[in-house]
C-alpha cells in the first residue's frame, strides 16, 4: 500500500515513550469512526469502503479487503484468536471477515470475500461480537440487532433507548446479558437471548455516553460521556447497579499537572516545555473538552508504577483476606482514549497514573483524534494504538512503551520506603530521646556515700512513705509483633501478659456489624456527638460533646456514665492513653485537659494562652511518653509529668507540669486540619493534614520532614486514621503501614505509608456538606465511615464499594469507632445518640 509509511524515530525521549510506526491518509474522512485493535492487529477504514487490516508483527504489506459500497463506520475483532475473525459495518451491509482465510486467497491471487450477516440496517455506530464469535451486536440508530455469524440472520431486536446506541458490550461472566450506552445519557442491562429488559438506568449526565466498558475481574461497568465525565457501577449480584464513583477527568489531569509542579515538573519532550510553561502560567488547558472515547483494559506492573529498584516482594503488602490485594503482579488500570491524548486511569484509586498528551510529542502528525482505539500487550509491556485525525483524513499508528511513560511521569522521591515500624534505635538529637528514660548507672562497691548523703536518702522530702509512681519512669517492653507462643525456657513458664484483663482473639472470621443493637440518650435534651474512642480494652467508651462535657460510658452502654466537667466550649477530640488511666479531650474554648479516669479530675490543663492558634488534634504520643498536638501550621511535642497529690482545698487547680519538647512547622506553613500517630507502640513518624490539601510525614527521630504527598483530596483533609491494630489481634506488622483519609465530598482513601500513594479509593457514601468520621477495624480488613444520609457504611478494604449499610440514625453520622476486643461499631450523630452495632447472627 502506497500511502503507508513508516515514520523513523527521533532521537531523545519521545521515541523512547512514543513512536509513529505507520501513517496513512485516506480519500475521505474517518474522524468518526469505531476502530480495533487486537494485539498485533490493528483495522481502519481506508478511502471510505476499504477495510485495511495490519500486522504490526509481520514484515508484510497491510490487507485490503473490497465489499461494502457506502463508507465503513464500525469494526470490531472477534474473541478467539483461532481463527481470527473481524467484523465491518456500513449503512448498506454488515461483514464478517475470517483473516486466515483472507490472506490465502491473497497470497493465491484471487480477491477476499466475507460473509453478509445484515444488511439495510441503518447508520452503524458500534459492533461487537459475542463471546464465542457466533453473534455479532450491531447499534444502528435507537436499536441494537442480534445478528447470527453462522447463519446470517436476525436472532434479536432490542429497542427501548431513546437515541442513538453508541457502544454495546457483553458481560464476560453472564453470556446472555448484554449492555449498551446511548445519547439518551442512559445504559440499559439486557437479555438477548430472551430479547427483554433487564434493568434500565436513570439519566446520568447532561452529555451523549460515547463508550463502555465491562470490567471482569471487578466486575464493574464503566461508561465515559462526550464532557470527560466517566461513571463507575457495579455489577456484583446484589449491588443493583449502585454507582460506584463518578470522575471528572479534567479535574483528574488539572491534579496530576499540579502533583508534577509541586513535586518538581519531570523531564517533557523536546520543543513542548516551553508550551507547557505557557499554559502553567495561564492555569488553564489548551483543550476545551476531553470526551471518553474509548476505555480499554491496561494491566500495570507495579515495578514500573512504584520502585524499580526494589523487589517486588518489598513493595506492597496486603493480608491475604483483603479480595484484590495490591500484593498481586499488576495494577488493574484502565485506558482512556480522548481527543486531546490518552489517559491511565487506576481502577482502585481513581486517580491518573501517566497522561501522554499527542501535542507533546513532535514525532506524531496526529495531535487532536477523531477516533482512536488502544490495545495492550502486559507480556511486552507494549500498547499499540490507533488513531484518526479530526480535521485531516490522517490515520496514524502508535507503538508505546508503558514502563517508559509511566517512569517518565513518575515524582521526585518515589523510590523511598518509610515506615511506621521504629527501624533504628532513638538518637541522642532526636526528640523521642528525652521520652526515654534513663535507668541509673550501678555504682562501684568501693565508693562510699557521704554522710550528708545517707541523711538527705534517710529522710524523705515528703510526708508520705510512700510516692505513687506515674509510670513513665521506664519505657514499657512492647510484644505486639513477636508470635503469641506458650514456650518453656528452661523448664520455666514464660511471662504472664502484666495487663489486668484477659486478652481473648477478636474473631476474624466473624463478619462485620450489620444490626443495631443498642442505642443510648447522651442528653435530655438534644446534642451533637462530635467524637467517640473506645479504650485500649475495649471496656470503656468516651465521646464529646457539644455541650461542652465528656462523657465516659462502659462498653456495654448500661449503667450512668462518668461526666467531666470544666470546658467553655464544644468538645471536639478524645483519646485514651495507652494505659487506659487518663482521657485528653480538646474543646473549641482553646483549651486542652487531662483527666484521671479513676476520679475524673482534671490532671493537666493548657490554657487558651498557650497557643496561638486553636488546637486542631491532640492525642497521646510514643507509649504514652509525650503529648502530640496540633496549632495553627506547626505540631507540638510536650512532655508531661502529673501530680497525683491532690490539695483538698485546691482540687480546682492541678499541679502537673509540662515542657514542650520540640516544635515543627508545615512545609507550605498551612495550618494543621489534623494529625495522627501509633501510640500503642513505638514508632518514630507521625502524620499531618494541612489546609492546602497536602499530607506530610514527620519522621521525629531525624527531626526532619521525611515526605510531602501534595493533592491528596479536592478539599483538605479533615481526618487521619491509622491501622493501629488492637491488642485481641495479630497482623502482619507490614499492614500497620495503612492508613485513611478523608475529606468533605472527595470520599475516603486507603494509602501506604511506604508508597506515598493512595491505594484505594472509596466513594458510595454521601459526604458533601459535613464532616464524617472514619475508623479501621480491628483485623484491618474492614473499614466504617459515617454519611449524611443517616448510614453508616461498611468496606471491604479490597473493593471500592461498601458490602453493607448500618440503619438507625436519625441526623448525619459524626463518628464511629469499632471496639478493639469485640466485631462491634459506635456510631454517633448531631441528635445526641450513641448507637452500638452488632454482627447478624444466623442460625
Amino acid at each position: 500500500m502506497d500511502k503507508t509509511q513508516q515514520i523513523p524515530s527521533t532521537v531523545g525521549c519521545e521515541s523512547v515513550v512514543v513512536m509513529e510506526r505507520y501513517l496513512a491518509e485516506s480519500q475521505e474522512s474517518v474522524s468518526h469512526v469505531q476502530l480495533a485493535c487486537s494485539m498485533p492487529y490493528c483495522a481502519f477504514p481506508l478511502d471510505g469502503n476499504q477495510l485495511c487490516v495490519w500486522n504490526t508483527g509481520a514484515p508484510h504489506l497491510p490487507l485490503v479487503l473490497q465489499g461494502h459500497h457506502w463508507p465503513i463506520t464500525a469494526v470490531a475483532f472477534g474473541n478467539k484468536v483461532n481463527p481470527l475473525l473481524i467484523c465491518s459495518a456500513s449503512q448498506d451491509c454488515v461483514i464478517t471477515w475470517n483473516l486466515d482465510k483472507c490472506r490465502e486467497k491473497m497470497l493465491q491471487g484471487l480477491a477476499p470475500r466475507g460473509t453478509i450477516v445484515g444488511t439495510l440496517l441503518g447508520l452503524v455506530l458500534c459492533v461487537r461480537f459475542g463471546l464465542d464469535d457466533r453473534a455479532v451486536a450491531v447499534c444502528a440508530g435507537h436499536k441494537v440487532f442480534m445478528l447470527d455469524v453462522e447463519k446470517p440472520s436476525v436472532l434479536a431486536e432490542l429497542h427501548g433507548h431513546r437515541g442513538p446506541v453508541t457502544a454495546v458490550q457483553f458481560c464476560p461472566w453472564q453470556a446472555d446479558v448484554l449492555i449498551s450506552v446511548s445519547e439518551d445519557r442512559s445504559f440499559k442491562v439486557w437479555d438477548h437471548c430472551m430479547g427483554s429488559l433487564i434493568y434500565s438506568s436513570s439519566i446520568l449526565t447532561a452529555y451523549p455516553l460515547l463508550s463502555l466498558l465491562i470490567h471482569e475481574e471487578n466486575k464493574q461497568l464503566v461508561t465515559g460521556c462526550a464532557d470527560g465525565q466517566l461513571w463507575i457501577f457495579s455489577l456484583i449480584e446484589g449491588h443493583h447497579y449502585r454507582c460506584v464513583a463518578s470522575v471528572d477527568l479534567r479535574k483528574q489531569m488539572e491534579t496530576f499537572s499540579s502533583k508534577r509542579v509541586k513535586s518538581g515538573l519531570p523531564r517533557l519532550p523536546a520543543g513542548s516545555q516551553r508550551l507547557c510553561r505557557e499554559e502553567m502560567s495561564r492555569g488553564e488547558e489548551a483543550e476545551a473538552v476531553l470526551p471518553v472515547l474509548v476505555l480499554s483494559c491496561c494491566n500495570l506492573s507495579y515495578c514500573d508504577l512504584l520502585h524499580s529498584d526494589l523487589p517486588h516482594r518489598d513493595l506492597l503488602y496486603f493480608p491475604v483476606s483483603m479480595r484484590g490485594n495490591l500484593s498481586s503482579e499488576s495494577c488493574k488500570c484502565l485506558w482512556i482514549g480522548s481527543s486531546a491524548g490518552l489517559f491511565i486511569f487506576n481502577l482502585a484509586n481513581f486517580n491518573l497514573e501517566a497522561v501522554l498528551r499527542f501535542k507533546d510529542f513532535r514525532n506524531l502528525s496526529i495531535h487532536i483524534a477523531g477516533s482512536c482505539a488502544v490495545t495492550s500487550d502486559s507480556i511486552n509491556d507494549k500498547a499499540l494504538c490507533i488513531l484518526t485525525s479530526m480535521f485531516e483524513s490522517k490515520i496514524a499508528v502508535l507503538d508505546i512503551s508503558l514502563a517508559a511513560l509511566v517512569r517518565s511521569q513518575q515524582c521526585p522521591g518515589m523510590g523511598r520506603t518509610l515506615s511506621v515500624l521504629a527501624r533504628s534505635c532513638v538518637l541522642p538529637t532526636s526528640p523521642l530521646y528525652f521520652g526515654i528514660a534513663k535507668e541509673k548507672c550501678p555504682k562501684p562497691a568501693n565508693e562510699k556515700q557521704s554522710a550528708g548523703q545517707r541523711v538527705v536518702e534517710d529522710q524523705p522530702l515528703v510526708f508520705h512513705t510512700k510516692v505513687r509512681s506515674s509510670g513513665y519512669t521506664s519505657a514499657p517492653c512492647v510484644t505486639r509483633f513477636s508470635p503469641k507462643a506458650n514456650i518453656k525456657l528452661n523448664g520455666k513458664r514464660s511471662l504472664k501478659c502484666k495487663n489486668s484483663y484477659k486478652r481473648e482473639e477478636y474473631p476474624l472470621e466473624d463478619s462485620p456489624p450489620s444490626k443495631l443493637g443498642m442505642q443510648v440518650a447522651v442528653a435530655q435534651e438534644p446534642v451533637a456527638v462530635s467524637c467517640v474512642q473506645y479504650s485500649g480494652d475495649g471496656k470503656r467508651l468516651a465521646c464529646g460533646l457539644a455541650n461542652h462535657l465528656a462523657l465516659v460510658f462502659d462498653a456495654s452502654l448500661t449503667g450512668s456514665p462518668a461526666v467531666l466537667s470544666g470546658h467553655d466550649g464544644a468538645v471536639s477530640t478524645v483519646c485514651w492513653s495507652h494505659d487506659r488511666r487518663w482521657l485528653l479531650s480538646v474543646a473549641q474554648d482553646r483549651t486542652v485537659r487531662v483527666w484521671s479516669t479513676r476520679r475524673a479530675d482534671t490532671m493537666l490543663l493548657l490554657g487558651r494562652d498557650m497557643f496561638p492558634k486553636p488546637v486542631q488534634s491532640a492525642q497521646f504520643y510514643y507509649v504514652d511518653a509525650f503529648r502530640l498536638l496540633s496549632s495553627g501550621p506547626e505540631f507540638r511535642l510536650p512532655k508531661y509529668q502529673f501530680d497525683l497529690c491532690k490539695d483538698e482545698v485546691k482540687r480546682y487547680k492541678p499541679k502537673s507540669r509540662y515542657k514542650l519538647v520540640y516544635r515543627l512547622s508545615t512545609t507550605g506553613a498551612a495550618d494543621v486540619t489534623s494529625l495522627s500517630a501509633v501510640n500503642d507502640f513505638y514508632s518514630h513518624m507521625v502524620l499531618t493534614a494541612a489546609r492546602d490539601r497536602t499530607l506530610e510525614v514527620f519522621d521525629l527521630n531525624a527531626s526532619c520532614s521525611a515526605a510531602v504527598i501534595a493533592e491528596a483530596h479536592t478539599r483538605p483533609v479533615h481526618q487521619i486514621c491509622q491501622n493501629k491494630g488492637s491488642p485481641f489481634t495479630t497482623q502482619p506488622s507490614q499492614a500497620y503501614n495503612l492508613f485513611l483519609t478523608t475529606a468533605i465530598g472527595d470520599g475516603v482513601g486507603l494509602c501506604d505509608m511506604r508508597t506515598l500513594r493512595c491505594e484505594r479509593r472509596f466513594q458510595g457514601h454521601p459526604n458533601r456538606c459535613y464532616p464524617c468520621g472514619i475508623a479501621f477495624s480491628p483485623c484491618g480488613r474492614f473499614l466504617a465511615c459515617g454519611a449524611e444520609d443517616r448510614h453508616v457504611y461498611i468496606y471491604h478494604t479490597g473493593s471500592s464499594t461498601f458490602s453493607h449499610r448500618l440503619a438507625g440514625h436519625t441526623d448525619t453520622i459524626a463518628a464511629v469507632a469499632f471496639n478493639p476486643s469485640a466485631p462491634q461499631i459506635q456510631s454517633s450523630a448531631w441528635v445526641g445518640r450513641l448507637y452500638c452495632s452488632r454482627p447478624c447472627l444466623t442460625a
